[in-house]
């Protein structure tokens, strides 16, 4: 999939507002079990929030939220306050719940 644009974004910020996070990064970073952990919530969900626990600093929250944006081949539609908002389209077209504006 493409770039997401700014529109897109914004949209995906909207529906991620009342979904809780399905998972947290603590003090051990970032391991192959979180990265599995967020990839099964996208296999599930297509959208999905990520809380940043002990990273308080925006440089190194941001550099964690790239970091998992490539390990899960997803895209990072916004990092607000600790709390990072995912998207990746599911595999399967059936499947797909989230339709984003063009």
């Amino acid at each position: 999939m493409k770039e997401l644009k700014g529109s897109q974004r914004k949209y995906l910020r909207g529906l991620a507002h009342d979904i809780k996070p399905s998972a947290f990064v603590g003090q051990k970073g970032l391991t192959d079990a979180l990265v599995n952990e967020i990839n099964e919530a996208l296999d599930a969900s297509e959208l999905i929030k990520v809380k940043f626990v002990d990273y308080k600093e925006k440089t190194v929250k941001t550099s964690l939220a790239q970091e998992i944006e490539t390990s899960t081949a997803s895209h990072l539609a916004g990092l607000i306050g600790h709390v990072a908002i995912y998207y990746r389209e599911h595999k399967n077209p059936e499947k797909r719940v989230i339709r984003i504006p063009a």
